[in-house]
């Protein structure tokens, strides 16, 4: 009995937060343009805080921009978003879907952002033909609004550089998490 619980309290917190990480458009161009105007928003403010991730975005073969949700819950972590990887050669979009699963110690909701700066080709491909990201992972957000201040920053990943901006929440987590990126088949 504890077991369905726990699955059923995980699969409510599915359901809220791939409502909350939605762009709320309805049509596919409308839906495609809200990441891309979730992109440039979440662009400008990084470049706000990390003035040197300009140069680095620019010069890279390319990045991806998340709008992401999470839910913690005791032992359970629950998130989803969505976003867009550009090739900055081809100047090509790849709109991309994303979940995420942990285990371990959290409590509160967060809403953030992530920017992921590629550093050759090849690893952007494989980021967007596979996806995958596996680790621990420790973060306190406090935030509202301008209120408030998070914990994150800048970290190195195999060949990618990732940013984290928090938009709002209230979370204490150090979970150990499984994300999934892949292709957003009804955006491409």
């Amino acid at each position: 009995m504890r077991k369905a619980t726990i699955s059923a309290w995980a699969l409510a917190l599915a359901v809220l937060v791939s409502g909350c990480a939605t762009t709320g458009a309805a049509t596919r161009d409308e839906k495609r343009q809200a990441i891309l105007d979730m992109q440039r928003e979440v662009l400008s403010a990084l470049y706000e805080v990390h003035p040197d991730a300009r140069p680095k975005i620019s010069k890279a073969p390319g990045y991806a921009v998340f709008s992401n949700a999470s839910v913690n819950v005791i032992l359970a972590s629950v998130s989803g978003g969505e976003g867009v990887v550009k090739d900055n050669k081809t100047g090509r979009h790849t709109f991309m879907k994303m979940g995420e699963l942990g285990l371990g110690f959290g409590l509160g909701v967060k809403d953030f952002r992530a920017v992921f700066v590629f550093h050759d080709r090849e690893t952007m491909q494989r980021f967007i033909a596979s996806g995958w990201e596996f680790g621990a992972h420790a973060d306190a957000a406090a935030k509202a609004g301008d209120k408030g201040g998070a914990v994150g920053g800048e970290v190195l990943l195999d060949g990618i550089t990732v940013y984290q901006l928090t938009e709002s929440g209230l979370a204490l987590q150090a979970t150990v998490k499984g994300t999934k990126y892949w292709k957003d088949t009804a955006l491409n």
